[in-house]
Order: structure tokens, then C-alpha cells, then sequence
């Protein structure tokens, strides 16, 4: 018998196509069951949880949690292939994301996950998974989903009652087929695009090493070898805490954009509630440098507008003695491997949160131009940003134009205009 059609609609469907409430068209919607990471003493069993969910709809088993196989019968841990994994219960944008299970595989899942499993004679599940996918991008879920304080949730019974669109089985398996041919076009291109972006990494990269003598080879003419903190002037250090109703600018590492080398994000917060690292005073021309593995590729230049801010103790504070060395020629120096290969060298500390010290960073031997040349490397190294700066610009432009091809492509597979 076939799933009783549904006459109207959100929108009029192509002819031979027909709505139906998703309950009509399956044979088994059923959630799992929780099992806290506290009373798992060893398993074998695989159970899925709403993080193996991706959001591009597959299985993201990167992380696994597997408990007793006793915790279940046997006969229902067997997934099929063409099921679709419904997440229940999550935030508001992430309940609703959906995934298929492409081959037969033993799991558990989660209470928050629900298993769909379509009556394959009127609805492939791979034709479900593709609506269900559109509808949560489109934010179906988070419209009609119950919300509490901190997650929100879409139950069994509103599965049931959901509408969709339902054409002839063989038009759904075209369209999937469709569907998944254009999306592994996209693929390859987004594949083609990280290899540009890689190749714009590596262009300032290069122009670094190009620049900067390798440890141990010989000097041009008129550079010598210095520790860095020899050509750095004292910094100063403020406690915001004493000043508990004033804002200050705080920088900490993840205002770092360290493919460009800029502070993009800094917090303004009150005195009072400033954090225990946030204690180092920032001056413009400063370069900060992260100190603690694995960001020391944390680097950027202080801007004037950032004059007299604070910091996180987790950075080195560099301000050049402009009478011996330009602030953005230690700003690309540091960029470069020269220092950090240096720092990586058997001076890194702690098992936890490895780091070197400001002395470290201090003493640590750098080539020294005359400020001459300084000027000539930071015009030359200027100019080599600016290109990579407009090749990521593009690149970002590129990835926004491949989410709404794709967003195009299931909009259209669902109304039928593939």
C-alpha cells in the first residue's frame, strides 16, 4: 500500500509528485538510548552520538565512544544501509542535521539520534536523507523545534507529522544520483581551492626564507648576528584589576590571524573582570609573539589603535630600539621558521602546555641588516602580502560561491528541477 497523499502543500510539486507526512513512509522511527561515559568500564559496541552527525550529511566517525554489547539486544544494533540518522536534540541550528548510513555497520546510537528507516518500495533513504538535509539548511528545525534553556528538540511525533515531497521511486533515485554527481564536482573544486590556499601560505613562506639568511650560513656584506633582545627596549606590564570600572582592550591569542599576522578580534572587558594572564602593555610597533605550543605562529604588529592596550602573559612582547632595528623587520622575522626553529630546539617546557619563556624569545640569535636593507626586506615582504592577502580574498569569495551552488543544487533537487 502506498503512503495516502497529502493534497496540499508549502508549494505546488512537479506532476507525479505528491506530499506526504513522513510517519506514511517509514517502517521504524525510533530513538536510542543514553549511556554516561561514567559507567562505561570497557566496550566493543560503537555508539553513535550527535557529534558523529556532520553537518554536510554523513557519518563523522573522527570520534568514537563504544560501550558493552550486553547493553543492548543484538538484533537492533544492526544499521542498514540507506537508514537516516536524525539528530533530535541539540542547539537550535544543529537539531534537525541528518546522516546516511551507506553501508551495514553494528552501533548503537544515542537518545538524542533517531533512527528512520523508509519503506524502500515508495521511499529510497537516500531521497529522505537529501530532503531532510534541505530542510535543516534551510531552518525548518529551528523554526518548529521545541526549545529550552540551552538545546532545543524535535520529537519522534513531529517526525511523523513532517511533510514532504515524495515523487516516483525511480525519479527519487535519478535525482540522488544527480545530485551526488554534482556535488563530488564541487568537492573537486573546493578540493582545487585548499590547494590555492595552501600555495598562498606558502608563497609568504617562501619569500621569507628567501629573505632571511639560514642559521649558520654567512652574512651579506654589513649584516651581523644579534640576540633579538638586543635590539629591544624594555615593556611594561599593568594590573587592569586596580582599575575595576575601566575598559580595556584585551588580546589574547585567538585575536590572532596569523595567516595575515594582524590582531582581527580583540575583547574590550572591565578591569574587574580581566583575566589572571591579561597583564602586559602593548605599544604601537609592538610585535606580539605567542609563546606556548602550538601557537607560536601567533604573531602579529600592533596597530595605533591599539596603543596602551593589554595582553595575555602568553605573548612575548617585542618593541624594536628603532635606533638599531624597524618594527616590521622583527615582525617578518619572527613570521619566518628562523626564530620559531630555534624556540622548537629543545627549549620548549611543561607537559601540558609546552612553552618557552620571554628570555628564550630574547635571546634567541637573529641576522641584523643595516636599517637600510631592513626597509628595502619590509617594502619587498609588504608587497608579497598584499598579494597573498588578495588571493585570500578571493579564495574566501570562491568558498561562499561554492555553499550557494550547493545550497542551488538541493534547492533544486527538491522541487524537482534537476
Amino acid at each position: 500500500m502506498e503512503g495516502s497523499a497529502v493534497s496540499d502543500g508549502p508549494y505546488e510539486l512537479p506532476e507525479g509528485w505528491r506530499w506526504v507526512r513522513l510517519g506514511e513512509v517509514a517502517t521504524q522511527i525510533r530513538s536510542g538510548f543514553a549511556h554516561r561515559k561514567r559507567d562505561v568500564t570497557g566496550g566493543d559496541l560503537l555508539h553513535l552520538r550527535p557529534y558523529n552527525i556532520g553537518t554536510d550529511g554523513t557519518l563523522d566517525l573522527t570520534q568514537k565512544f563504544f560501550i558493552p554489547m550486553d547493553s543492548i539486544r543484538e538484533e537492533d544494533v544492526l544499521l542498514e544501509p540507506s537508514d537516516v540518522l536524525f539528530n533530535n536534540t541539540n542547539s537550535v541550528e544543529l537539531v534537525g542535521k541528518t546522516a546516511l548510513v551507506t553501508q551495514p555497520m553494528k552501533a548503537a546510537f544515542s537518545n538524542h539520534i533517531t533512527l528512520i528507516r523508509t519503506r524502500r518500495e515508495i521511499c529510497a533513504g537516500e531521497w529522505l536523507a537529501l530532503v531532510m538535509r534541505v530542510l535543516w539548511q534551510r531552518g525548518f528545525f529551528a523554526q518548529k523545534c521545541n526549545k529550552w534553556i540551552g538545546q532545543a528538540g524535535y520529537n519522534t511525533k513531529m517526525l511523523e507529522e513532517t511533510l514532504i515531497p515524495l515523487p516516483p521511486l525511480d525519479e527519487q533515485q535519478r535525482i540522488v544520483a544527480k545530485v551526488e554527481a554534482l556535488m563530488a564536482r564541487v568537492r573537486e573544486a573546493r578540493r582545487l581551492r585548499t590547494e590555492a590556499q595552501k600555495d598562498a601560505e606558502r608563497l609568504m613562506q617562501a619569500a621569507l626564507a628567501e629573505v632571511f639568511p639560514r642559521p649558520g650560513s654567512a652574512l651579506p656584506h654589513g649584516w651581523r648576528w644579534v640576540r633579538l633582545g638586543e635590539v629591544c627596549l624594555p615593556t611594561e606590564r599593568r594590573d587592569p584589576t586596580k582599575n575595576p570600572s575601566t575598559c580595556f582592550v584585551y588580546v589574547d591569542i585567538s585575536a590572532i590571524d596569523n595567516t595575515i599576522g594582524k590582531i582581527t578580534l580583540p575583547k574590550v572587558i572591565l578591569g574587574q573582570d580581566a583575566p589572571s594572564r591579561a597583564r602586559k602593555v602593548i605599544r604601537t610597533g609592538d610585535v606580539i609573539f605567542a609563546t606556548t605550543r602550538p601557537y607560536l605562529k601567533n604573531i602579529a604588529l600592533v596597530s595605533f589603535d591599539l596603543d596602551g592596550q593589554i595582553c595575555s602573559t602568553g605573548f612575548c612582547v617585542i618593541r624594536a630600539n628603532r635606533e638599531f632595528a624597524e618594527p616590521e623587520f622583527l615582525f617578518h622575522l619572527c613570521r619566518s621558521d628562523f626564530v620559531t626553529d630555534q624556540l622548537t630546539a629543545g627549549k620548549m617546557r611543561g607537559a601540558s602546555y609546552p612553552a618557552v619563556t620571554d628570555n628564550d624569545v630574547y635571546n634567541t640569535l637573529i641576522p641584523l641588516p643595516p636599517l637600510d636593507e631592513q626597509r628595502r626586506i619590509v617594502a619587498y615582504l609588504a608587497q608579497v602580502q598584499k598579494q597573498v592577502t588578495m588571493l585570500k580574498r578571493v579564495q574566501a569569495k570562491t568558498e561562499a560561491e561554492f555553499q550557494r551552488l550547493k545550497q542551488a543544487i538541493l534547492d533544486k533537487a527538491f522541487r524537482g528541477e534537476l
